[in-house]
């Protein structure tokens, strides 16, 4: 029964997709086999039924194309007024976006999906406008033809022999949640175009005799029908997992796609997009180096035809390995993958017969697995390796120049020592010339140096002299070699040169991320953090910098290198595009690409925390390295943020947890010492009440004193709160004036004994006690708390009170001889609410004596600490020192 239930529950990525699209508007594609089927006439006879029965559906772009019949539909539904957009001195028309967005009606029509948008637009194609309108909740209508899927591009060109300029990728139309074929026999369809309801008459008659043929029409018919079996197949399966409804599943095909730099590449990604479609199949793009730093241009290649599988919607991976066909087993074995699609070009088969194919060696190594070889040449221009692309005419000045240089030197200095040196050692001289012309100028340099070694080596110093002719074999024998040598030396110095030109660039970019992480690693704060990755991007590539992060429900800017840039509307309308899609936006990317800046998300372990803006004025581009760069740099700025923002939290929550805390101990305190004054007062009071006359003298002035004194105590519980609140809001001014310490000490003591009558003090005050600088009333109250406090503390000892003169200070001392403090203890007893004694033993008050104390202490220029033990190990001594008035304010006081 468990494994029932488990076989049969619904597939979870399929509800997480369906839970996605809750949230974002529906997409219906009318989808068509040809221009002038009727996709734009059913689309609006479609809209204008729904229109009669009440729906909210607004037209925000359709095209007639002339077509009277068509452009009848469009009275009477509401329609979007297009954008004049100027272009090289033109005014275009083009779908209003923002328009669209203010008015947000249920339902939006937007006609010509494929369609590009003017240069300057938001989106340089209209299916990101769609995109746009997806995101804010709008269902939105639209029609396209089949020849305009990415997927089908080459095989329309193939079979109509016109190149379909205007494309959409796969995932749009695979993401669609209605796909409406909109039909047409061939004959029909020409029949159309011939009554001139398709185009004007001029144009059809050439379109019948291009693009209009009966065969060209029914290949494309054949692709449209195919392609939409496929989108329902999808759906029905979609809705079976959804609801966990068993079989017939898919067969679960796996299709591994190796690719490289060539041009052929493009198609082979196509040919398996096309059979992942028919087969129903999940397919992974592997893109195979044997360096991680394959240059540039490579680099870039490599990037596009990702980026093609991508929008196609296969995964794609880069691998790194030295072995082609064994990293190829590895993967299909992880992968289950269960079919091989790889590409061999027509002319490859013989270019080398010492070597097998990477299509030759898979065939041989998977047994059983299918391989699908997909040939043919080369499609647009050949892909050329950078080492064999032409040079600028400089750089290949210099690769001829510095060759001839050195082979020349080296032959004059070879004729110099000839009578010392024998003509075969020679040889040695002109292979550092190999060698030296591979390391400055490369390859190229080192083949022209190995050539003219050769025939300078043979004309000067082998005999016959003066001659190419070679008189002896072995003379035949040696120069072969030499050349043979000179130039696998050439090659290997040249691939050296090479390499350490990547290593070093390598090394340098490492240098820079290290110093970066370095200086990222003690910084704790959000904004130097923000400051550090500003000026850190500003240096290294040499432009504007910008970093935002939301604040107050939209985002701030919080850091700009150099200070003074500022962004405009649309280039915040970019900034806010890259943190809501989670994407870049600007210049050189699909959003906005007129500004002239490039935004890239900051992505966080908690999701995007902000964008960084490149200002991209005096650049077209970032090159591949710069890119690489770039992205390794907001790596280690989000982990940065996610530190700074880590340490915030932390420092909040120790904030509440300390807020906790006293809030705790303040509640523990008002519950003791407000709750037990209050019973004695109360029960006082009740007892004058209901006994009143018959109560004695003595008891009534009894409980009449209780009252008084437990008010006294209620009073200065709520005096010492208003004392603590004056001192943390740092609104108490000591008035720091000279004042006679011994008189106060002696008005504190007698204060005490009058409201503990039976407490003992020892007191020793100094006859020459001198003036301190200080408050008489704040002094007074910290002396009548430190005695009070002693009271509660000194056991069956009396308190000892003395007072001396210390150089430039006065020491008042007040010593109890109760248990002790702990050592540990110490540095806590001035703390807020904190107390000695626990439980049901402790001792009346609330904890905020000691700390008030060295509030009022602190505020006249003084200092307080605690010693412990004080006497016979055993006791608390409370030590203040204040400093000593000065004569001149002594004599004006």
């Amino acid at each position: 029964m468990a494994d029932h239930g488990q076989k049969n529950r619904p597939d979870p990525d399929k509800l997480l997709e369906l839970a996605a699209r809750e949230t974002r508007g529906k997409l219906t594609v009318f989808l068509g086999a040809a221009p002038g089927v009727g996709k734009t006439y059913a689309m609006l006879l479609r809209a204008r039924r729904l229109k009669e029965d009440g729906a909210d559906i607004v037209i925000g772009l359709a095209e007639t194309h002339g077509r009277v019949e068509t452009a009848e539909l469009l009275d009477g539904l509401e329609g979007i007024p297009r954008k004049q957009v100027s272009y090289r001195g033109k005014v275009l028309e083009e779908f209003d976006i923002d328009a669209a967005i203010a008015r947000k009606p249920k339902i939006l029509v937007v006609d010509e999906l494929a369609h590009s948008n003017v240069p300057g637009s938001r989106h340089p194609k209209r299916y990101q406008d769609i995109e746009e309108l997806l995101w804010q909740g709008i269902d939105v209508w639209t029609a396209m033809n089949v020849q305009h899927l990415e997927s089908l591009s080459d095989v329309v060109t193939s079979i109509t022999g016109v190149t379909v300029r205007e494309i959409v990728p796969d995932v749009v139309l695979k993401r669609a949640d209605d796909v409406l074929l909109v039909d047409l026999p061939p004959a029909e369809l020409i029949a159309r175009l011939k009554e001139g309801k398709v185009y004007l008459p001029g144009n059809a008659e050439r379109a019948a005799e291009g693009f209009f043929k009966p065969a060209n029409l029914t290949a494309l018919r054949e692709l449209a029908l195919r392609r939409t079996a496929d989108r329902v197949d999808d759906q029905m399966i979609d809705l079976l997992r959804q609801n966990a409804i068993e079989g017939p599943w898919a067969t679960g095909e796996r299709l591994l796609v190796c690719v490289g730099p060539d041009s052929l590449s493009d198609k082979v990604v196509r040919t398996a997009s096309r059979l992942a479609s028919g087969l129903n199949a999940r397919w992974l793009v592997v893109s195979l180096t044997q360096t991680n730093d394959a240059g540039a241009e490579t680099s870039k290649r490599i990037d596009e035809l990702l980026d093609l599988a991508e929008r196609l919607g296969a995964e794609t991976r880069r691998v790194i390995a030295l072995d082609f066909v064994e990293e190829i087993f590895r993967i299909a074995r992880r992968e289950n993958v269960t079919q091989i699609v790889v590409g061999r070009p027509k002319s490859a088969r013989f270019a080398n017969p010492f070597r097998r194919s990477l299509p030759d060696e898979i065939i041989k190594r998977f047994t059983d697995i299918g391989v699908h070889i997909v040939t043919g040449e080369e499609q647009g221009t050949p892909y050329v390796p950078p080492s064999m692309r032409k040079r600028t005419r400089l750089e290949l000045a210099k690769a001829i120049a510095l060759p001839v240089a050195a082979t020349g030197v080296t032959t004059l200095l070879g004729l110099g020592v000839s009578d010392i040196v024998h003509a075969q050692n020679l040889s040695m001289l002109f292979l550092v010339a190999v060698i030296l012309s591979a390391m400055i100028c490369g390859r190229l340099s080192a083949v022209i140096a190995a050539g003219l070694s050769f025939v300078f080596y043979n004309f000067f110093f082998l005999e016959p002299l003066h001659d190419l002719s070679i008189a002896k074999p072995h003379q035949l024998f040696s120069l072969i070699i030499f050349l043979g040598v000179a130039l696998m030396i050439g090659d290997l110095a040249g691939r050296l040169r090479d390499q350490v030109a990547r290593s070093r660039n390598q090394a340098k970019n490492m240098q820079a991320l290290y110093e970066f992480s370095r200086k990222l690693s003690g910084t704790a704060r959000l904004d130097d953090v923000l400051v550090s990755t500003a000026t850190h991007l500003h240096s290294t590539f040499g432009t504007g910098v910008v970093i935002l992060m939301p604040y107050d429900g939209d985002l701030s800017l919080q850091t700009a290198w150099p200070p003074d840039l500022t962004l405009d509307g649309t280039d915040m309308t970019a900034v806010r595009w890259a943190y809501e899609k989670n994407e870049r936006a600007g210049s050189d990317t699909a959003t906005l690409p007129q500004i002239g800046w490039q935004f890239l998300p900051i992505l966080t372990s908690n999701g995007v925390a902000g964008v960084l803006g490149l200002s991209m004025q005096d650049r077209a581009t970032l090159s591949e390295n710069d890119d690489r760069m770039l992205t390794a740099i907001l790596d280690q700025t989000a982990i940065a943020i996610d530190r700074a923002q880590l340490v915030r939290e932390n420092a909040k929550t120790a904030a509440l947890q300390e807020s906790d805390k006293l809030h705790t101990a303040l509640f523990s305190s008002l519950s003791h010492d407000l709750k037990t004054p209050l019973a004695s007062i109360t029960g006082a009071v009740t007892t004058l009440r209901q006994l009143g006359s018959r109560i004695k003298a003595d008891t009534r002035d009894d409980l009449l004193l209780s009252i008084e004194e437990e008010a006294g105590r209620l009073n200065r519980f709520v005096a010492n709160l208003f004392d603590m609140t004056r001192i943390e809001a740092g609104t108490l001014k000591a008035k720091n004036l000279p004042v006679d310490a011994a008189e106060i000490i002696v008005s504190s003591i007698e204060r005490m004994k009058k409201l503990k009558p039976g407490i003992a003090i020892d007191t020793s005050i100094a006859p020459d006690l001198p003036m301190v600088n200080g408050d008489a009333s704040l002094l007074g109250q910290t002396l009548f708390n430190l005695l009070d406090n002693a009271a509660k503390y000194a056991g069956d000892g009396p308190i000892a009170v003395y007072a001396k003169g210390d150089g430039p200070e006065v020491a008042i001392s007040i010593t109890d001889q109760g248990k002790g403090i702990p050592p540990k203890d110490l540095d806590k007893i001035f703390d807020k609410f904190y107390r000695r004694v626990k439980g049901d033993g402790r001792a009346p008050g609330t904890g905020l004596g000691l700390s008030i104390s060295r509030g009022f202490v602190e505020s006249m220029g003084g200092t307080i600490k605690a010693e412990s033990p004080a006497i016979r190990k055993r006791g608390t001594r409370i030590i203040i020192r204040l400093p000593v008035a000065n004569p001149d304010d002594e004599a004006a006081a």
